[in-house]
């Protein structure tokens, strides 16, 4: 069965990261400062997923305003428990 990992929160000034089995790269984003920030966060989560060399994954980003290093530390232990449970 297909397991989803999440981590974050809906808490101001953070993020809930959602990863899931999927059959290539998926990246959704839902953040309160699209109109400023949605390409910077969008590659910001890009790069992580690449640095941490996961390519058939589902990401959902729900974020609330969290700084790059929140959102970038969500989406790695997101990612590390998801390649420990055999995806990736």
């Amino acid at each position: 069965m297909k397991k989803e990992i999440i981590t974050g929160s809906l808490e101001s000034s953070d993020c809930l990261i959602r990863v899931a089995p999927a059959d290539s790269l998926e990246i959704e984003l839902e953040t309160v400062v699209r109109e400023g920030y949605y390409d910077h966060i969008k590659k910001l989560l890009e790069e992580t997923v690449r640095a941490e060399e996961v390519d058939r994954v589902r990401i959902v980003c729900q974020d609330r305003g969290a700084l790059d290093y929140t959102i970038k530390a969500r989406l790695r232990v997101a990612l590390r428990k998801f390649k420990e449970e055999g995806h990736g």
